[in-house]
């Protein structure tokens, strides 16, 4: 257990989501940073999808990425189908009044905490701005589930705060690399109603935060969540928070949402932040 709080908590959009499930959860995976081992084939298929990310932005920069897609079949297959959905994506921007940039980090305080957020790829220019994220594993969600994502939420949220861009202005973008026989694109359109409904949510979420904070930093653990929730039986920490259960088999819908609570804690890259205004 820390014995002391820090000034300004980082957050991003996966610490949010884990947050928001279990607050437990939260504290033995993100202050106390407790793991059990990813399974061989999980950890093999997330380092492929970080090399995908890092040969669109190599490529993105300028740089040769032959070399690399030769050595990874999986990779160059991505790559190809993913140039053929989207040749514009791809292709480096010319006028020299857009705002395009690859692994882009933007920051906001909120209270003592520091929402943070990465975009794949940020396009911009004097009416609107676009918030690009690929995705490499094959089955994407509804664009209702999407929408009510930490990741939708947080991105669009923090590029409205910081920058000139008016929500109805802002869009994000997924695209779904390996869906079926092409890549799939779910595009969201951001709105003012939207964004006040985050800040609220933010604020809220924010508020329960300080005062779990208040009491874990006093020797106190988070809540948990009721005995025999259903979330409890897939959770790493079932066993330390003695919700154990017997004669349980994982599903696939299960073993695929741990998937999803392992990507979003994947460390945030250090980038320096880049002031996005309009031209």
């Amino acid at each position: 257990m820390l014995s002391t709080q820090p000034q300004l908590l980082r957050l991003s959009q996966g610490q949010l989501h884990l947050l928001e499930i279990c607050p437990r959860q939260f504290q033995h995976a993100y202050l106390e940073q407790l793991h059990s081992p990813t399974e061989p084939e999980r950890q093999e298929y997330r380092e492929l999808g970080s090399r995908f990310h890092l040969l669109v932005q190599q490529q993105e920069m300028g740089l040769p990425i032959d070399s690399f897609l030769q050595a990874e079949p999986q990779l160059q297959t991505w790559m190809k189908a993913f140039a053929d959905a989207a040749p514009e994506i791809l292709a480096s921007a010319t006028d020299s009044y857009i705002f395009r940039e690859s692994e882009h980090y933007r920051s906001l305080q909120v209270q003592n905490y520091l929402l943070t957020v990465v975009y794949d790829l940020l396009i911009a220019d004097n009416q609107k701005a676009q918030i690009f994220d690929w995705k490499t594993y094959p089955q994407p969600p509804n664009q209702r589930q999407l929408e009510q994502n930490w990741q939708t939420r947080l991105y669009t949220y923090v590029l409205a705060e910081t920058s000139d861009y008016l929500p109805e202005e802002i869009s994000m973008t997924y695209w779904f690399i390996q869906s079926q026989q092409r890549p799939q694109i779910i595009k969201l359109n951001y709105s003012t109603a939207q964004h006040h409904q985050t800040g609220d949510k933010l604020m809220q979420l924010l508020s329960k935060l300080t005062a779990w904070l208040e009491i874990y930093y006093c020797g106190e653990d988070f809540p948990q969540l009721p005995e025999g929730s259903k979330a409890c039986q897939y959770c790493q920490f079932a066993k330390r928070c003695q919700r154990t259960h017997t004669n349980f088999e994982m599903t696939s819908a299960v073993k695929s949402f741990q998937n999803a609570v392992d990507n979003n804690l994947l460390n945030l890259a250090s980038i320096q932040e880049v002031s996005l205004e309009k031209k």
